[in-house]
């Protein structure tokens, strides 16, 4: 099925303050050069790159601590809320290249302002703590608690009070690396999660067919891509690399599974860290899923 526009907006959050590794805030120019812009027109798409937005650095801050960091991600949250808002206004499909996760606070909360979208997060990580769960405070290990209304209300109140989203219509592709408590928090969430075990032992085919079915009804489809979700022998340009992850063809026949249905909205691309990645091969590896997601096929 074909998308229902041939418009891409693309935006670079290029935030670092939801973790302690420096490195992610260069993600959005590692993939804009692995040809991102390019890939999509080959596709047949326009592209209207935007820039991106201005967001301080680690390098501003006198200490790390959660408390000097909220304030600011808050700020790049509200506005990019505020951009992704528009790029739906306007019709187009927005994609948003991260920068840490914690971007898609504001990413997702825009998207869905006016109507409701299903979410597929694929993701090595839950994001589902909280501060009172949090081992690290790490805000980007918390964005889909905050995106379901659980956190600081600082950020879940980003663009609109409230949860952005209701947890039926979450589908949490690829975790295997979950704190303690956060375990508890999604097996009590709602959301249909799908733990690396089940892709092993289902085969990514049935998964995303039983994901797709938890979001038969959603006209759209919001699609957040954690680059950690990937195995980091083959994605190692990551911030927090977890062995055992999706191999290259699990994610792409994910991707070419999704752009089957022609309800894809939006995209986030979070988490590439050119400064540990090997000749920019996680970026590349962005593209061609991204590629995937708008209709490149083999044959």
């Amino acid at each position: 099925m074909a998308l229902k526009t041939k418009v891409v907006r693309i935006l670079g959050i290029p935030i670092d303050l939801g973790q302690q590794h420096r490195g992610v805030d260069m993600g959005p120019v590692a993939i804009r050069y692995a040809g991102l812009s390019s890939s999509l027109r080959n596709l047949g798409y326009q592209t209207q790159d935007i820039g991106n937005i201005d967001v301080p650095g680690h390098y501003t801050l006198t200490d790390c601590g959660f408390a000097d960091r909220l304030p600011l991600i808050r700020v790049a949250s509200n506005e990019t809320y505020k951009l992704a808002r528009r790029a739906i206004e306007d019709k187009t499909i927005p994609i948003f290249l991260g920068g840490d996760h914690s971007a898609s606070i504001g990413s997702i909360g825009g998207i869905s302002h006016e109507s409701d979208c299903g979410l597929i997060w694929i993701d090595a990580h839950g994001d589902f703590n909280t501060p009172e769960t949090s081992a690290t405070g790490n805000i980007h290990g918390m964005a889909l608690a905050i995106l379901l209304g659980k956190g600081p209300r600082e950020l879940v109140d980003v663009g609109r009070k409230g949860a952005k989203i209701n947890p039926d219509k979450v589908v949490l592709i690829g975790p295997r690396e979950l704190d303690p408590d956060e375990k508890k928090s999604l097996r009590r969430s709602g959301c249909t999660i799908f733990t690396m075990r089940d892709i092993d032992e289902q085969g990514m085919s049935n998964v995303i067919a039983q994901g797709l079915e938890k979001l038969k009804n959603c006209a759209n489809i919001h699609v957040s891509l954690d680059m950690d979700s990937i195995d980091p022998n083959e994605a190692p340009g990551v911030g927090t690399p977890v062995p055992g992850g999706l191999t290259y063809r699990e994610a792409q026949l994910l991707m070419e599974t999704i752009s089957d249905t022609g309800r894809l909205c939006s995209l986030d691309i979070m988490e590439t860290n050119p400064i540990v990645d090997i000749a920019n091969r996680t970026a590349q590896i962005a593209v061609s899923l991204t590629a995937s997601l708008f209709g490149k096929s083999i044959l």
